[in-house]
């Protein structure tokens, strides 16, 4: 396993994403149910631990009270990977979500992407800056998510941060609501993939490339490898593995990256 710096943290370039284990699928409500019944606090620990195995250090995971009770429990039993916090806005607001991130010991926080899509369409912006600042005062490197590569562009000019959580895709407009609607059809263009990794060419701070998956819709081995040309020295990748057709998709995926890092030699 590679491993980058992202100012004093070392993260491994495979970060394991946790939106299947909150019954995110964006595929549909009814795989969005499978997900949960499959993943028990158990089978959660059990990827959680094989991740470990596999050299990985780091899992993205919601600022919920699911995913802390589960974390915590996780690390009572030995578990070493590192929190990189993501806010959600349906238990409060960042400054919350930034403190339990803090209080459970997340080495990371960044604010939610459809918050920072829906915040730029709106144009209520005022608080992002306090909020990564915040972040840094509870000891925490400070980042934001966004799907529209439009508000990278913003966050660029404008904004003082450790980190980027860089979507390949847009695929559903937040201009409206910031939460994810899962009866929302959903899109997943070549030319917002273009567009976000020509953009992340120019980045002045590491990436955290997602859903380069196109959440299931991509062929693996193509979409490591695209993914692979366009990480710089201190990017990575987050993807989210449901094992419920595959148990070994973990180790498959993990192995696509590194096979595909080899190939362009970085």
């Amino acid at each position: 396993m590679q491993y980058v710096q992202m100012k004093q943290t070392t993260v491994s370039r495979f970060i394991i994403g946790s939106n299947p284990f909150s019954g995110f699928s964006h595929q549909s409500p009814q795989n969005d149910w499978a997900m949960r019944h499959y993943f028990t606090n158990a089978r959660i620990k059990e990827t959680l631990h094989e991740a470990e195995t596999l050299g990985v250090n780091t899992v993205i995971a919601r600022t919920d009270f699911h995913v802390m009770r589960l974390l915590f429990e996780y690390w009572d039993e030995g578990g070493s990977l590192q929190w990189f916090a993501q806010t959600c806005p349906e238990v409060g607001s960042h400054a919350a979500c930034i403190q339990r991130a803090s209080t459970y010991g997340a080495k990371a926080c960044h604010l939610h992407g459809g918050v920072m899509d829906n915040a730029f369409a709106q144009g209520k912006l005022d608080d992002v800056q306090p909020a990564l600042d915040l972040c840094r005062e509870k000891g925490m490197l400070a980042g934001i998510a966004a799907h529209n590569h439009h508000v990278i562009e913003w966050a660029e000019e404008h904004l003082d941060l450790d980190y980027y959580m860089c979507c390949y895709y847009n695929p559903e407009r937040r201009d409206e609501h910031a939460e994810h609607n899962p009866n929302a059809p959903e899109q997943y263009l070549e030319e917002d993939r273009q567009a976000m990794t020509s953009l992340i060419a120019q980045l002045s701070r590491p990436v955290i490339h997602y859903k380069i998956m196109a959440a299931g819709r991509n062929d693996p081995q193509a979409a490591f490898a695209f993914a692979a040309s366009h990480l710089r020295a201190n990017d990575a990748v987050c993807v989210g593995i449901y094992q419920k057709d595959n148990p070994g998709i973990l180790r498959q995926d993990v192995q696509l990256l590194e096979e595909s890092l080899a190939a362009v030699a970085l």
